[in-house]
């Protein structure tokens, strides 16, 4: 992961704004969350959803991975609904 650029979209910015998420939370899901879904369907490139905690706050974020360009680009961040997860914040409830 060190080794990749990270890239934000648009979007992800906005809502980082909109939600309170700093540059570093992203980098610290980045680099100590879980994956928990995985879009290998998406285009132009794979991403997957990560879960992470930043001071006992759950976070989402997707994430498409470039390998060929070495790039890692933030599509989303957001924290997860407690009414739309289950309590780990790991499956969203059916």
């Amino acid at each position: 992961m060190n080794t990749y650029q990270v890239i934000y979209q648009r979007h992800a910015v906005e809502r980082m704004a909109q939600r309170g998420v700093s540059e570093e939370d992203v980098m610290q899901v980045l680099l100590t969350g879980e994956t928990i879904q995985v879009y290998s369907g998406d285009t132009p490139f794979p991403s997957e959803l990560i879960l992470g905690w930043c001071n006992k706050r759950p976070l989402h974020i997707v994430v498409a991975t470039d390998t060929t360009r070495r790039r890692r680009i933030i599509v989303t961040v957001y924290e997860p609904n407690p009414d739309q997860w289950d309590t780990n914040f790991r499956r969203k409830k059916s």
